[in-house]
């Protein structure tokens, strides 16, 4: 169990009464794998993470959608609804303005940690709120999980300037206050959301058009720690960016 909390693909097997051998070899059948019963223990409690094969499987074999189920790996709404309940949303977002607003409110609003994720941010006002408050929370810890190279020059940018405003070995009353790290290998999902300590705004897709960036929903304290746990998480398994010539290394996609 995640948090002391049952998970969904746990509860999807003991729904269709199967014992963990008996998932193991019925997930085989369809992926031709060689899962056992104690890598889908280590599923369930979230101890290790899924890959895509086998989460394709599972989805096949439960019948339900991978948001749902494998949530307690990922850190995404679902997971942090599974644990604190639809009370943790405290507003959906559906207007581009309401959710950049959200968004600069939660970096603005933190006093000890501020975790951030993705590789596509590109809102120039909220990534100056990002770097107003490195430079002016010297305390505040942040954590900024890429997944892949930026996809735009000016998150490229943001990153040089946070290198610039803080070392990253530097340590803080004992602290290190800096976390850049690079997920890899590609195929692992990528993840949106800003969380601190206190409050945490993960984008939706669209309601209103493909490639438009306009909705979310804004969680509570109690929503929002799961997802600074995961970004902490995914941050010290990735692959550390540490210097200004390690980010301008970096591919970037877009211009």
């Amino acid at each position: 169990m995640a948090g002391g909390v049952e998970s969904a693909l746990r509860r999807a097997r003991l729904a269709r009464n199967m014992t963990l051998d008996e998932a193991a070899d019925a997930l085989n059948a369809i992926t031709g794998g060689a899962t056992d019963a104690s890598l889908m223990s280590a599923w369930e409690s979230g101890r290790r993470r899924t890959g895509l094969r086998n989460r394709a499987g599972l989805c096949e074999l439960y019948g339900a959608r991978p948001e749902v189920l494998f949530a307690h790996q990922d850190g995404t709404v679902a997971g942090a609804l599974e644990t604190s309940g639809p009370a943790a949303v405290v507003r959906v977002l559906t207007r581009w303005s309401d959710l950049v607003e959200a968004m600069i409110s939660v970096v603005s609003g933190a006093r000890e940690q501020l975790v951030v994720t993705g590789s596509r941010s590109r809102e120039r006002a909220y990534l100056a709120a990002i770097e107003n408050m490195v430079a002016q929370r010297p305390d505040v810890v942040h954590y900024r999980v890429l997944y892949g190279p930026p996809r735009h020059r000016v998150l490229a940018d943001h990153l040089v300037r946070l290198l610039e405003l803080r070392d990253p070995s530097a340590r803080r009353n004992g602290v290190k206050t800096l976390h850049i790290g690079l997920v890899e290998p590609a195929e692992v999902l990528e993840r949106f959301f800003v969380a601190s300590e206190s409050a945490a705004v993960v984008p939706l897709p669209s309601l209103h058009g493909q490639d438009a960036f306009d909705c979310g929903v804004l969680l509570s304290r109690e929503g929002a720690v799961g997802l600074v746990h995961h970004g902490r998480e995914a941050c010290a398994s990735a692959r550390p960016v540490e210097t200004i010539e390690a980010v301008r290394a970096l591919p970037v996609r877009h211009t």
